[in-house]
């Protein structure tokens, strides 16, 4: 039926989000009443001022906090139900981040900034650095392996956290102002990867 095929299709569900920070005695809403649905596939952008609540929102879809009530569905897991460890599997496996400061480790390499996912996932070294050459090359930085963060110019050391984002595979991609370090060229060049991967 068309409603089973909905719910197969759906990735993300949230049902009357609210999150409340402490601030000392005083209750401070970051999130009001958000329903959300987003079906595998959709390319999404959320979009609103400074301090609307755009990071506290991809911290609670990448499970990275939890909300202070309503519900969360992610690939058919409710998960405000699950323990941290079940959520930890979900972010390692199911989830890809990227973030505005990219978040390199500056001692390692490209290709090693790349393989980190992997190794925690407990692949093998040799599939490790196969799969990051591959990635590497699928966002254009085959001639930077072995070139350290400080090495890369701001647009080439997002092009590496993209791919390290992608190397296990998430079925979600979340970006945090992914452009927002990055001069307007190179940011277009992001967003127009994004779009390629996508």
């Amino acid at each position: 039926s068309v409603g089973q095929q909905k719910a197969i299709n759906m990735l993300i569900q949230l049902k009357h989000i609210d999150k409340i920070y402490k601030a000392g005695q005083v209750d401070v809403p970051a999130l009001i009443d958000i329903n959300l649905q987003v079906d595998r596939g959709e390319f999404v952008a959320i979009i609103g001022q400074s301090g609307s609540g755009k990071t506290t929102l991809l911290d609670i879809v990448g499970c990275l906090s939890h909300p202070t009530s309503g519900e969360y569905w992610l690939d058919g897991d409710h998960v405000n139900t699950l323990p941290d460890s079940k959520l930890t599997g979900i972010r390692n496996k199911n989830i890809g981040f990227i973030f505005q400061t990219f978040h390199l480790l500056a001692r390692k390499t490209a290709l090693e900034n790349v393989q980190l996912p992997l190794m925690y996932a407990g692949a093998s070294r040799t599939f490790q650095q196969d799969k990051a050459r591959e990635l590497l090359t699928r966002v254009g930085l085959e001639d930077r392996l072995l070139h350290y963060s400080n090495q890369l110019s701001g647009g080439q050391q997002q092009r590496v956290a993209i791919a390290r984002a992608l190397a296990n595979n998430p079925s979600l991609l979340l970006a945090d102002e992914p452009t927002g370090n990055l001069d307007s060229q190179s940011g277009k060049d992001i967003l127009a990867l994004f779009e390629q991967l996508h």
